[in-house]
């Protein structure tokens, strides 16, 4: 994916009605199974359904931080993440609620300050530096639209 990706109203839209659909989608696709399955890995050697629920909540939550850095510096530098190791520490092993009910909450937010950005917004830089690549909101929008239902579709192949 190009780093300075420059989306289409229409494509903005999809992105932003990608990041407002995952929390019911990924909750209808995890209440109320049980706790083997939860602990199931979608691929030998992968995490765990629980693991990929607690690892969206990280990483979404890493991204509204860094879409809001965006909107308010010029190109900052993010702060990187070893999300591997956030994925084994002892909170992944908590019940999904807290991390679905954080879901829930920080998509409102997210999806209601990507529906008021103005075309100029859409613009703004950002750079990671282990990627050591500079990056627009267009881009975060778009990846996050396709981390969320990749991950889903990580979960599909244990629940079915």
């Amino acid at each position: 994916m190009p780093q300075r990706l420059a989306l289409t109203p229409q494509e903005r839209s999809e992105a932003v009605q990608a990041i407002r659909a995952l929390p019911a989608e990924l909750r209808a696709l995890v209440e109320g199974q049980p706790d083997t399955l939860l602990e199931t890995p979608y691929r030998e050697g992968g995490w765990t359904v629980r693991q990929v629920v607690h690892h969206l909540a990280d990483s979404h939550l890493n991204a509204l931080v860094r879409l809001k850095l965006a909107l308010t510096e010029d190109n900052p530098t993010v702060k990187p993440y070893e999300e591997g190791d956030w994925a084994e520490l002892p909170d992944t092993r908590l019940p999904l609620e807290p991390s679905l009910s954080l879901l829930d909450g920080l998509h409102t937010r997210w999806a209601a300050l990507l529906d008021a950005l103005t075309p100029g917004q859409w613009a703004r830089e950002w750079t990671h530096p282990a990627q050591g690549q500079t990056f627009t909101v267009d881009t975060l929008a778009a990846m996050y639209a396709w981390h969320g239902r990749h991950h889903l579709a990580h979960i599909r192949q244990v629940t079915g």
